[in-house]
């Protein structure tokens, strides 16, 4: 089978949207030098860094041959830049780590940008590809279930994450809408032209 069929390798996975989550873990949980929460905490952090760096290795090296960058062209800089600016001027309490905590939520709203606009760009995904996209909205939807338990258990609010986290859940309504639409009725999933 060729490239499209067949659900081994990295095609139709955008590299640019993978290393902006390598950044986002990064930048999120440097902290893991500095404040010992738990040895589970540490060790998850951890794993979620590596996991982000492998996946990024994964692409651009042992799969490179089905890596797709002809589509993968969004400009991360346009993530990248307005994020730490914004994380720079609109944080909790200006010190390095909580600048860096705060450019990781905002940049993890946007990082799954390049993605969307590869499948845009192509006009359609591989099931796989779907599927994928499909826990991660997921993902970030049950990040709502986590506000509203930590608000009514605890009284805690925390308007930049619920923001940043509202704006993601937004960005993949769309996709929501094709996933139910075709994918789950076995239909591959194609944009609108």
């Amino acid at each position: 089978m060729g490239r499209r069929g067949t659900a081994s390798g990295v095609s139709g996975i955008s590299g640019k949207s993978q290393v902006l989550f390598a950044v986002v873990f990064t930048a999120r949980y440097l902290d893991l030098f500095t404040n010992y929460i738990s040895l589970y905490n540490t060790c998850m952090k951890v794993v979620y860094i590596a996991c982000s760096f492998t996946t990024v290795w994964m692409i651009y090296s042992k799969f490179k041959a089905t890596y797709d960058g002809n589509h993968d062209t969004f400009r991360v800089e346009f993530l990248v830049v307005p994020t730490a600016i914004l994380a720079f001027l609109v944080n909790h309490d200006f010190t390095p780590l909580e600048i860096l905590w705060t450019f990781s939520i905002y940049l993890e709203s946007v990082a799954i940008l390049p993605q969307l606009f590869m499948v845009s760009k192509t006009g359609e995904a591989e099931t796989i590809t779907s599927h994928y996209l499909f826990a991660l909205g997921v993902y970030r939807t049950l990040y709502l279930f986590n506000w509203i338990w930590r608000y009514y258990f605890e009284g805690f609010f925390d308007l930049i994450a619920i923001v940043a986290g509202l704006v993601q859940t937004v960005l993949y309504c769309d996709f929501f809408y094709l996933y139910i639409t075709k994918v789950l009725k076995g239909k591959k999933l194609s944009l609108p032209a």
